[in-house]
């Protein structure tokens, strides 16, 4: 196999309609102000670049034994939280709110503080 007999072969599954169901998305929202698509998307990408810078960080220092820059690193995870921050902001959500959701959840699936076994088994439902 080359690469163009892979792209052939995986765009099977895509149906090319991405933009046109980016487009129906925005106009679907368009008259509630409480969603803000663009805002959600540009969250999403953003989140997912810092992360991804954060995390090289963390390659470097473990793999690479290059020291760990503390303030950068905690500038990026302070841009993480911003992205953070923007996704709830575009959804219109409390992010006090999707703070305790997350601790709730913690709580209810290690009641006792983390364990493997619970880890490995979770319970239905349990996201």
């Amino acid at each position: 196999m080359n690469g163009n007999d892979y792209q052939r072969f995986a765009m099977r599954t895509n149906d090319g309609n991405a933009t046109y169901r980016l487009s129906n998305m925005v106009d679907n929202h368009l008259d509630n102000p409480k969603i803000d698509i663009g805002g959600i998307l540009n969250g999403c990408l953003g989140l997912s670049g810092e992360a991804g810078e954060f995390n090289d960080m963390v390659k470097k220092w473990i793999f690479h034994e290059k020291p760990i820059d503390i303030d950068h690193a905690q500038k990026e995870v302070g841009d993480i939280l911003w992205y953070i921050a923007m996704i709830c902001h575009s959804f219109g959500w409390d992010m006090n709110q999707i703070m305790q959701i997350n601790i709730d959840k913690l709580k209810a699936r290690y009641p006792d503080g983390f364990d493997v076994e619970l880890s490995a088994h979770r319970k239905a439902g349990d996201v």
